[in-house]
This record gives C-alpha cells, structure tokens and sequence, in this order.
C-alpha cells in the first residue's frame, strides 16, 4: 500500500499519549480524516487525562494507556490490540514511552515524525516519515502526517463536544452574559521549567481589565498545591475580588469556561492551547519557549513574544542561529514580559467588542488582523 493512498484506508489507529495541549492539536488531523474519509475507523491510543478532556469527540474509538500502570500497562494494551490490524499508524509522539506502545499496533505503514524530530529513536519504529519542515508549529507538524496519506488540502478546526450539564454547571460559576477575562496563570509543574510570569503582574492585570473595563477575572488551573498557592498569591495582591477556580474543574469544565470567556491570559501550557480551540482570544505569554513552535496557533498576533529578546540574552544569538523549540533555562526569564505588554494585547482585543457581545466577532478579529488563520494550502510554507 504505496503513500499516497489512492483509495480510502479502512483502519487507522493514531498514537499520541500526552500532553493536553498536543492532544487538542491531534483534533483537527482527526476533523480532516473524518471528512476526507467518512467510512474509515479512527482508533485513538491516548493518555487518561487527555481522554478526559476528548472522549466525547464522535466516531473515535478511544484506547487510553494507563502510563502509571509501568510494564502492566503495556501488557494490557498488547492484550487490546494483539487479534486487531490496522492500515496505517499515525506515530505522532516521539518519547520512548509511545515508541515502545507502538510495538502493540500492527499496520504496514507507520508514519514518524523526519529523523531531525524522531527524538529518542523513534524513527527505529516507523517506515515512513513526514518532510523535514525545521521550523514549524507542532499543529502543522501534525498535518503533515495527513499530507503523507494524501490528503493537500486541511481544514483547521476543532470543533470538541461538551454535554448541555457541562455548560450549565460552569454558567452557574460565572452567572450570567457578561463579559469575563480568564487567566490561567500556571503552566505544568516539573523541574527547570520556568514559564510562570510573576503573581503581582496578574494581579495589576485584573486590576486593570475591571478598572477600565468592568472585566470580572477568573482564575484557572490544576489542583495541585503549587498552582492554589500561585492562585491565592494572585487573589491577595488584586485590589478586585477574583473567581477562584483553580483546582475546582474537571477539564471538560475548564473548556466551557474558556468557551465562555471574553479572552483568556496564560503562559505556554495545555489551556491556552483548549481556548485556542474554542476560538477564545488568547492572550499567549511567552520568554522561555518559542510561540511560533508552540504558541496558541490561531491567535499568534496576540502572542506577548519576548522569546527573541531571551534568547539573545541567554545565548547572544537569534532565533535563527539556535535550535528550533530550543528552550531558554532561566528562572527570572519571564520578568522580560511587562504588564504594559499585556494590557496593550488586551487593549487590541476588546477594542474589538461591543456591548452587546461576550467576546469578539472572527470576522472582526481578522479584519484587524487579530486571527491567524491558514491559507487554503496550508502546506505552503513547508
């Protein structure tokens, strides 16, 4: 079965474990399967979170992979998938960890990422690769896996499902139509990874959306202690009574919520990249990795981009002299992005609503040259 296909496969399986905001970037790969190929069976092999956030999307057959479960979870999966073939595998994570969940799918083409990207040697587990693109957003790293398969011509959306009770629980939080800001302030929690801007920052930023605005802010996150601390440290400093939520949903709640919201505020992390599916205005802040790799895809222009200005210092480089998605290790890094910086992004976006509206119109965002969309090929740049 040659690439590209000439005919419709009857089985895909795709792999893509982790992390929350690459699963929402694995949407629309699956939107244009769908549509390019109505009668094709899409198995999805995801992580538990992740599937909490996506299980609802239709016409997908979902097998999570406990990766808490050590050896017994690759056993299980091997259970699950040992009778079953299918066409083609979609490869579209590079850790050893998927690479060796890969051994449980049988299909005679498995598509990689190019040897630059198959980090961890994941290009040992795969016979076919998509192009080398070295700088490229990883949402278009993933529709060119598609490409391979034949399929020029993607449409980017997203369009995830969420229950009529989802909704309602999280209009009770935030009462009625009016306009509302969400910052989500804190980014995932692990070693070095610094792209947390600072507490009073957010603070005099919510401070300022009420004050001219009559913005409410709601705070986001996850429900480790980390996070409630960030949070409480951001409520105390703010002269304006904020809705703390963090902690407090589960992620298909956080969704309605940031499909709710007029705009929303966070670092490089997992919701910034659901608002961005949602069509929320994003207001993306970013020093230590590079937005135009990883930044909310749909609303780059928003993007508070002081990574050029890290990396100089970090490195006494450009961006174009050091490694694509190269991160800059600086704890005080993020001090680079002033509150003027944000209050002007968000000065762009809701300069942009009326009174009678939640958030802006996409046709008004584009219009001021506030929405990035992609070109009808959007392969063009690659």
């Amino acid at each position: 079965m040659p690439l590209p296909l000439h005919t419709p496969p009857e089985k895909i399986c795709l792999l893509r474990l982790s992390a929350i905001g690459d699963a929402t970037h694995v949407v629309p790969v699956i939107r244009n399967l769908q549509r390019h190929w109505p009668g094709t069976a899409i198995t999805w092999i995801i992580g538990k979170t992740e599937y909490s956030l996506l299980k609802d999307l239709p016409g997908i057959e979902f097998i999570v992979f406990e990766k808490s479960h050590g050896l017994a979870g690759y056993r299980i999966l091997w259970d699950k998938l040992k009778k079953r073939k299918f066409d083609v595998l979609l490869h579209m994570q590079v850790s050893l960890r998927a690479s060796l969940a890969s051994l449980c799918v049988r299909a005679p083409i498995r598509i990689g990422f190019d040897r630059a990207r198959a980090k961890n040697g994941q290009w040992l587990f795969t016979n076919y690769r998509i192009p080398c693109a070295p700088r490229q957003h990883v949402l278009e790293s993933f529709l060119q896996f598609i490409k391979l398969l034949g399929i020029t011509d993607p449409i980017v959306e997203w369009n995830i499902p969420l229950s009529h009770t989802i909704r309602e629980t999280t209009k009770q939080w935030v009462g009625d139509d009016a306009p509302f800001l969400v910052i989500n302030p804190s980014s995932s929690i692990r070693i070095r990874n610094w792209r947390n801007w600072d507490a009073h920052a957010y603070a005099k930023i919510a401070d300022y959306a009420t004050g001219r605005y009559g913005l409410r802010t709601v705070l986001t996150g996850g429900p480790s202690a980390p996070e409630k601390h960030y949070a409480d440290a951001i409520e105390k400093q703010a002269n304006t009574a904020l809705i703390n939520l963090v902690g407090k949903t589960s992620l298909q709640e956080l969704l309605a919520l940031l499909d709710r919201a007029t705009l929303v505020i966070s670092p490089d992390t997992g919701p910034a990249h659901m608002a961005n599916a949602t069509g929320t205005p994003v207001i993306g802040l970013y020093a230590s990795s590079n937005p135009e790799r990883t930044g909310p895809y749909s609303f780059q222009e928003l993007t508070v981009n002081r990574y050029p200005d890290a990396v100089r210092r970090a490195f006494c480089k450009s961006v174009a002299d050091i490694p694509w998605g190269k991160r800059v290790r600086d704890p005080q890094i993020m001090q680079l992005i002033t509150v003027e910086d944000v209050q002007d992004k968000l000065d762009k976006v809701l300069r942009c609503i009326n009174a009678a509206e939640r958030k802006p119109e996409r046709s008004v965002l584009r219009r001021e040259g506030l929405l990035t969309e992609p070109e009808v090929d959007i392969f063009e740049k690659t």
